[in-house]
């Protein structure tokens, strides 16, 4: 960037339990300026976004209109991004209305489908907007990602666990289906059949994803989001897992995510194309 202003950043579903952090992270970074906190829940609206959530007055009232926070992000000297972690049926229209604002946004909220991926990649090119889709912001799990292609090329069986809160909306978790992607793009067809299965319980078996690999999702109180990635071969299990213990582990992804969105003219699916 050759303008040395700050950043200006709206998060979009500010009061949740990522919203609020991003809030912390930005609010502290020094080339970032928070400029609007949205979100639809109007309990604390027109309320300082920083004392509702204990870091002291940020003077950024919670708006629910998301339309208008966007309008105020244009006004700025630089391009601003809107950082979303909203709902699985609202983050497509949220995140082309940032492209048709100019605004770049930076996506956390899972469950775009292959079809509304497309449909944002070619409306951003259109625009020469920036835009990232991030399913998962951690550094671990982007190596955890790159540790299973390694292993694939060594084994034939794998499958895919990932367990989450029970309040995660959306199945299976877009890191999974990212997952399953980037061993599929290794060009073979795993877990050849050794016997004729048969589910006596419908998706007893999990999901199937791109070149047959199975995704179990689990969903229950006392998980934040966790991943294992199985490997088998005959004698051994090769077993790649990543914990997540505080929500705080995905702020240094989101802000680089945020600086990184500046620089592009077009959208990018995923945190490894830009470490």
């Amino acid at each position: 960037m050759t303008d040395k202003s700050p950043i200006p950043v709206v998060v979009n579903g500010a009061l949740g339990q990522m919203g609020r952090e991003v809030i912390k992270a930005v609010s502290q970074a020094k080339d970032m300026m928070l400029i609007g906190a949205v979100d639809l829940n109007t309990e604390y609206l027109g309320q300082d976004i920083g004392e509702i959530i204990g870091i002291g007055a940020l003077e950024v009232p919670v708006l629910n209109d998301l339309q208008s926070v966007l309008v105020l992000a244009t006004q700025e000297k630089i391009q601003g991004v809107m950082v979303d972690f909203t709902h699985p049926d609202s983050v497509y229209e949220n995140t082309r209305s940032a492209i048709a604002y100019g605004v770049r946004p930076v996506v956390g909220t899972t469950g775009l489908t292959d079809k509304q991926l497309k449909d944002l990649s070619e409306f951003a090119e259109k625009a020469s907007t920036g835009a990232l889709v991030i399913p998962n912001f951690s550094i671990g799990i982007v190596l955890l990602q790159q540790a299973a292609i390694t292993a694939s090329k060594y084994f034939d069986h794998v499958e895919i666990i990932e367990l989450h809160h029970d309040r995660k909306a959306d199945a299976p978790s877009g890191t999974a289906i990212k997952t399953a992607q980037m061993l599929a793009e290794m060009g073979k067809s795993f877990n050849p059949p050794k016997v004729e299965s048969k589910e006596t319980m419908a998706g007893a078996r999990g999901c199937q994803a791109d070149s047959n690999i199975p995704i179990h999702s689990v969903r229950l109180p006392g998980l934040i989001a966790h991943q294992e990635v199985l490997f088998g071969a005959p004698g051994q299990l090769y077993t790649l897992r990543h914990d997540t213990s505080d929500r705080a582990c995905y702020m240094p992804g989101v802000l680089l995510s945020i600086r990184k969105v500046t620089e592009l003219a077009s959208l990018v699916y995923g945190l490894e194309k830009i470490v």
